[in-house]
């Protein structure tokens, strides 16, 4: 991430004594009371604090990425919790940028990975094995006709690089449209997508691609209280009935115009996370999705859905969420979850749509299908079906939608509550009239405190002013109220602040 989505680490190093006062004013008859956890963390014996951030210093990015003015040190994990070198609980609300789908160090996928770890760690494609057999079956199992042809590879950043491959292969086309505030991966390539300003670079990178504008019902010019698929709908008041949304007709005008005047006649695709994860969990008008793939496929392009961030049954209703729009790709890129953290990404096409990459390059990825990765995106998978994941994360996560919209209309700075499922965004304003985001280092204060209650949760939007809410699947309601209530005395501080 950039350096624009976090509070500078550096003068953090000489506050250290300011925030352990903060913390011991907070009391503890004001700090909600954590969900008990029946995990006893091994005692952290590597190195110290203060080396491990002298190494950073030295011989680690100087991008400066790390959350909190005091870095977390984190040392292990166990389903919904984490733990830091000192033996300090977490509840992990961000799950490692969505990633972490079905639980820190779940028992049944560490079995399986120390299995094939000790069997075989590597063979490349030029051989077969079984778990990535394995592993294609199932995952083929969970798509519809027909998308059944799989290509994996290691991130997501690699899985949207070759569906940029694969459009431009088959449509014999260039060009390829992705949204504003769209994040598609970091390679040179994939940059060309990513439409969040401090990803963007001076260098030239993304050739052939073109924005086009979000549509956002809640700070976009169109749309209200009736537009999106979600529990929870925004304040903004809308004209629109809620079997014909006027809101997508005008942001379908506004795709129209971008096809009329920024492509060629003819493109290679359209990108599209079924909902945006870096920008805010940002969700888009009923219907909209389906009428823009219709005029991309009239301009000989392919429809790409992004599922690296809400794929497997994160968002609860469907397993995919192109399956909320009620839509059909040409090609679905996954990563994140799929491995529960261990990297890994596929891309999934047509028959078809394979036949032309395989007509135009030799692919091959050295360590994309790997042994050990295919073995654990099988037991993901099992999980996930064996614990009920994806009903999980329907019901609790419509549970913590509904108490966090509570929130929004208790505190004037919580300005929209929005999502689907386990993948939620809370959005952060000076006021609701206005919409104007809240100060970054307002906000960064409140993300700061819900940390030191325990309580650890992403952020996002182009201004940085959307908390992002994406835990595990495996998370409970008492694990929810507690969050709810930590981000609620956060907000109280941030009142009490504000008013001194």
């Amino acid at each position: 991430f950039s350096p624009s989505f976090f509070p500078s680490l550096l003068p953090s190093f000489l506050q250290i004594g300011a925030f352990w006062t903060s913390v011991t004013k907070l009391g503890l008859h004001t700090k909600p009371r954590m969900p008990p956890c029946d995990f006893t963390p091994e005692k952290y014996q590597s190195l110290t604090y203060e080396r491990v951030l002298e190494i950073h210093k030295q011989h680690l990015s100087p991008i400066l990425t790390a959350y909190f003015p005091k870095p977390l040190l984190l040392h292990q994990g166990h389903k919904e919790w984490l733990f830091d070198y000192e033996g300090n609980r977490y509840l992990d609300f961000f799950s490692g940028i969505v990633t972490v789908s079905v639980g820190h160090c779940h028992p049944k996928v560490n079995a399986v990975a120390q299995k094939q770890l000790g069997r075989l760690w590597h063979t490349s494609t030029l051989f077969f094995h079984p778990p990535i057999h394995e592993f294609a079956e199932k995952l083929s199992a969970l798509l519809p006709e027909p998308l059944k042809v799989i290509f994996l590879v290691n991130s997501g950043s690699e899985a949207n690089d070759l569906a940029m491959l694969m459009a431009r292969a088959h449509s014999k086309s260039t060009d390829i449209i992705s949204f504003r505030g769209g994040y598609h991966g970091g390679s040179s390539s994939t940059l060309g997508l990513t439409n969040v300003g401090p990803f963007k670079t001076e260098l030239s990178s993304g050739l052939g691609c073109q924005s086009t504008m979000c549509p956002d019902v809640f700070r976009g010019p169109w749309g209200g209280s009736h537009c999106r698929d979600s529990p929870v709908q925004t304040i903004r008041k809308c004209s629109c009935a809620p079997d014909c949304c006027q809101a997508k007709d005008q942001y379908i005008e506004q795709f129209k115009d971008t096809l009329n005047s920024s492509v060629a006649k003819s493109i290679a695709g359209f990108f599209a996370e079924p909902i945006q994860g870096v920008n805010g969990v940002v969700q888009y008008p009923k219907g909209f999705l389906k009428e823009a793939f219709e005029l991309v496929r009239e301009r000989g392009g392919l429809c790409i859905a992004d599922e690296v961030q809400t794929g497997f049954g994160r968002l609860g209703s469907h397993f995919w969420g192109f399956q909320t729009h009620g839509i059909l790709p040409d090609i679905v890129t996954m990563a994140k979850g799929i491995g529960n953290g261990f990297p890994m990404a596929a891309v999934v096409t047509t028959p078809e749509i394979a036949n032309s990459l395989a007509k135009s390059v030799l692919h091959f990825n050295t360590f994309g299908g790997n042994p050990i990765a295919c073995a654990i995106g099988s037991a993901v998978l099992e999980v996930i079906k064996e614990e009920n994941l994806q009903e999980n994360s329907q019901e609790v996560g419509t549970y913590m939608l509904q108490k966090f919209a509570e929130l929004r209309d208790e505190f004037e700075i919580v300005g929209d509550v929005r999502g689907k499922g386990l993948m939620i965004g809370i959005e952060m304003v000076k006021d609701k009239m206005s919409r104007q985001p809240l100060p970054r280092e307002e906000v960064n204060e409140i993300h700061d405190n819900c940390k030191r209650m325990g309580l650890l949760i992403g952020k996002g939007g182009i201004f940085a002013q959307t908390f992002r809410i994406a835990p595990s699947m495996c998370i409970t309601k008492p694990d929810v109220k507690f969050a709810v209530e930590v981000f609620r005395s956060a907000l109280i501080q941030h009142r009490d602040r504000r008013a001194k």
